[in-house]
């Protein structure tokens, strides 16, 4: 059995760099951007207003001019217009090009307008007012967006402004996700008394594809044959098993002996923690990893966020910052195993992250994660925590 640290250190070891490919820039949302965009141009591309109005030379305030002769009406999108004197000015719009001749914007709510003269009320005017100026957010070639981050709609935004209609992203691995277990009927079936339908497939699937992954699933019947059989066909196909069930020390838990037979390599099997003590890592000489999670849904739940997804972001290089908590609360934990506590997330007055126990019935009680947030990880060298101590979380909802 390795401790939790060891279990992360001994995954992440083994991440792996899929590739890369170019996509469609409109199909690439929750995919991980392989390449920075840069700027194709100037951020604005030229002298932009910022506020209906009337665009002035500032020399004429300084002369005491406050009524200018209305020269013409510049919209967003038209060629600007010079004035000839800084008697003059010209209606203009926001987002339109400023004229080099014009260095300040008046607001419509600052300006009588009458008989095609513009005339500046009481207050006071400032040079330059009202004008994003070329190149002040990037320059040409600059980089916009960098890479190894999951695009964002943002991103996209930036794509589209830009002409990427294209972009390099990280290839997404090809993934199985396996559920072993006779008392698992499918979801269609009625269970009798003694059966159960499946559902740790279906999560997982369901979590992949916020990472753009559709994984395939398979059902495999507690009959050690069957297991080895199908499992030999998947290292041939997948880069990744994701096994829910059958790593325990039941008489019918034949996944840890199928994998010795098919010689894929044991770099743990159990974990020091609550739950998801059974958890099983391994590769096959072929490269493909096997995740082999514990049945009870909400063991197979956390240790796919423990270890499962920092996995696959560290594989594509993306950001794994760690987030902690405070206790809102006393907890006491006696077992000496890592205590991964269901949590609720709040925000105190402080605006500090602070993590209430959501306490279920076991591993099994996978409705009690409708009232949690995230996982809070509690060290194994200790039984007793105190409210205000702070601690990681592993969130998994959005809060």
């Amino acid at each position: 059995m390795v401790s939790v640290g060891d279990a992360e250190r001994i995954v992440l070891s083994q991440s792996r760099d899929f590739g890369n490919e170019t996509i469609s820039f409109d199909k690439s949302m929750g995919r991980v951007l392989a390449e920075d965009i840069l700027a194709d141009r100037d951020f604005p591309p030229f002298n932009r207003v910022t506020m209906d109005g009337i665009a002035i030379d500032f020399s004429a305030i300084n002369s005491g001019t406050r009524s200018f002769k209305i020269k013409a009406i510049q919209s967003a999108g038209e060629r600007p217009t010079d004035i000839i004197n800084n008697t003059e000015c010209i209606e203009i719009m926001t987002g339109a090009v400023l004229s080099p001749t014009t260095n300040t914007v008046v607001p419509y709510e600052e300006v009588d307008i009458a008989d095609g003269v513009a005339t500046i009320k009481n207050g006071t005017v400032a040079i330059n007012q009202n004008i994003h100026y070329q190149g002040s957010d990037k320059k040409r070639d600059e980089v916009l967006v960098e890479a190894n981050q999951f695009i964002t709609p943002v991103i996209l935004t930036i794509a589209a402004t830009v002409g990427k209609t294209a972009l390099l992203v990280k290839k997404l691995p090809r993934v199985i996700i396996i559920s072993t277990g006779d008392e698992l009927v499918d979801i269609t079936q009625t269970p009798t008394p003694f059966q159960i339908r499946r559902s740790n497939n279906y999560t997982l699937g369901a979590i992949l594809t916020q990472f753009a992954i559709n994984a395939d699933m398979l059902h495999v019947p507690d009959e050690h044959g069957v297991i080895e059989r199908e499992l030999e066909k998947c290292f041939d196909q997948y880069d990744l098993i994701l096994l829910s069930g059958g790593v325990s020390m039941g008489k019918f838990d034949f996944v840890p002996l199928a994998m010795k037979k098919l010689n894929v390599e044991n770099l743990f099997h159990k974990v020091q923690q609550r739950p998801g003590k059974p958890f099983w890592f391994g590769v096959h000489p072929k490269g493909t990893l096997v995740f082999a999670f514990p049945g009870n849904p909400v063991s197979t739940f956390m240790c796919f966020h423990r270890y499962f997804l920092p996995w696959l972001k560290t594989s594509w290089h993306v950001n794994t910052k760690k987030s902690c908590a405070i206790l809102s609360e006393d907890f006491t934990f006696k077992p000496a195993l890592q205590y991964f506590l269901q949590v609720r997330m709040n925000i105190n007055e402080k605006g500090e992250w602070l993590a209430t126990p959501v306490e279920g019935n076991g591993s099994g009680d996978f409705a009690n994660l409708l009232h949690a947030d995230a996982f809070m990880e509690l060290p194994l060298e200790r039984i007793d925590f105190k409210k205000g101590e702070v601690f990681p979380i592993w969130p998994f909802k959005q809060v």
